[in-house]
């Protein structure tokens, strides 16, 4: 029997759906009901949304079935949490997520993506492309495929098991992989490693932890300061650039799908064409693509994947896409990744008005990173500024939304409440509006989708 403390996690939920599925007893519990929460409880898993023990099902408190639970748990529970506390203090077998994945990946030949932004989408295409090949695999993804409706894929036939590799916590030195990918090394959660330098010094030593015979796959200029063992292969991708895997020659074809060519250290493919839009999912194809050849997927294999990929559940999903009327729904939380988002944006419907919603996401990295933040929410036409989703954090003294709002130089630009936001989007003319935000701003897409519904219907 297993019980998930936070189990309406996205990495959590994956693992929680591998054992439901290999037939064992689960039970979790969250703080609120979510989406996914519900569609875990619809798979049969029994999930309470209460902090008392007395919710937690019987089976689990036995005295006699103590032996038999595992109580996995991830580090953005409060200490204080009642039923965490009473698992710890009553001796039962309690772990981290990040090492019961370690558990299971180390004893396979692990895919681990590791990047400050990209790893969901690298990991996620790797899985997808190898699906293609007679090797398959075992995925556990931070964010759910939309190929699958599942960020869980299992192959029980298959030695490989593509990861995210959190570098959050340190979590990603649980991992011992075959093969590992970084895709990017931004600074963020200075909170935990306390410098850049410190978290620089983290993902070397996850590098280091590749096994003999293994392969670093880094994005190109990252590899400076990555100490390797002498018996592990790196190799760099980018585009543009020169790499040993490296797109080149991107253009959008008439359906409106990115196409590129690939230069790789055997051979060079042309017209390679990928489901999903944005500049920046080209570079993240192009570490899936190295990953999975490294795993004996061919070219038609790659093709086939490339195309037939439908992306992953916010991240740069289209929810509207109408001549006079686009809703983008995306998971950035850094100002890197709000970068990236708005110039996509921007290079598939140029000359349009874009309306950026931002959520920003957690009070250390809102101070940490006030001026970067306005500094990217500046390519926008109009911000509108959502409160700050704390996550795990208590409020810190004099950081509030205001901080990046003060410093962005838009003249279009408003503050509000989530509770606000539908007033805020019906009382002003819309072109493109962006929902951006690793909160709870994704309860927000669909009134959002519904309210840009109704103003078109009006204009008719």
């Amino acid at each position: 029997m297993v019980f998930f403390i936070g189990i309406g996690g996205i990495s959590m939920s994956s693992l929680a759906r591998y054992f439901n599925l290999l037939g064992k007893k689960v039970a979790g519990y969250d703080l609120t009901p979510t989406p996914l929460t519900g569609k875990l409880e619809d798979e049969g898993i029994e999930i309470t949304f209460t902090d008392m023990i007395n919710s937690v099902p019987d089976e689990f408190l036995n005295e006699d079935s103590k032996r038999s639970v595992l109580v996995v748990y991830t580090p953005a529970i409060p200490g204080d949490n009642n039923i965490y506390r009473y698992f710890t203090s009553r001796g039962y077998k309690v772990i981290k997520r990040s090492k019961l994945l370690g558990e299971l990946v180390n004893d396979a030949k692990g895919i681990a993506v590791a990047g400050t932004h990209g790893k969901t989408s690298v990991s996620a295409l790797t899985a997808h492309l190898l699906q293609q090949t007679s090797p398959g695999c075992t995925a556990f993804l931070g964010g759910v495929a939309k190929n699958y409706d599942s960020n869980l894929l299992v192959d029980s036939k298959s030695d490989l098991v593509v990861t995210e590799a959190d570098e959050y916590d340190r979590s990603f030195l649980q991992l011992f992989p075959f093969i590992a990918v970084i895709t990017s090394m931004d600074p963020d959660h200075l909170d935990v490693y306390g410098s850049f330098g410190k978290m620089k010094e983290a993902y070397s030593s996850f590098a280091g932890q590749i096994k003999e015979g293994g392969t670093l796959i880094c994005r190109k200029g990252l590899e400076a300061g990555i100490t390797l063992d002498a018996r592990v292969r790196l190799l760099s991708y980018g585009i543009d650039v020169k790499a040993d895997y490296s797109a080149s020659n991107i253009r959008i074809a008439e359906n409106g799908i990115p196409v590129f060519d690939l230069a790789t250290p055997d051979a060079d493919y042309t017209d390679l064409e990928l489901g999903v839009a944005g500049r920046f999912n080209i570079e993240n194809a192009v570490a899936a693509i190295a990953a999975a050849m490294i795993c004996g997927a061919g070219e038609q294999e790659i093709r086939t994947g490339l195309k037939s990929f439908s992306g992953i559940k916010r991240r740069f999903e289209i929810i509207i896409n109408d001549p006079d009327c686009v809703l983008i729904d995306d998971y950035a939380h850094h100002p890197a990744e709000l970068k990236a988002c708005i110039s996509a944006v921007r290079e598939i419907f140029p000359e349009r008005k874009i309306t950026g919603i931002f959520q920003p996401h957690l009070y250390s990295r809102t101070r940490d990173f006030a001026d970067e933040f306005a500094a990217s929410l500046d390519a926008l036409d109009e911000l509108i500024l959502l409160d700050i989703y704390p996550a795990r954090e208590l409020p810190l003294p004099g950081v509030s939304s205001g901080l990046i709002f003060n410093k962005v130089k838009l003249e279009n630009k408003t503050m509000c409440s989530r509770q606000e936001l539908p007033g805020k989007i019906r009382g002003r003319p819309t072109d493109i509006v962006i929902t951006l935000g690793a909160g709870n701003i994704d309860a927000m897409v669909e009134p959002v989708r519904n309210i840009l519904r109704e103003k078109k219907k009006r204009e008719l």
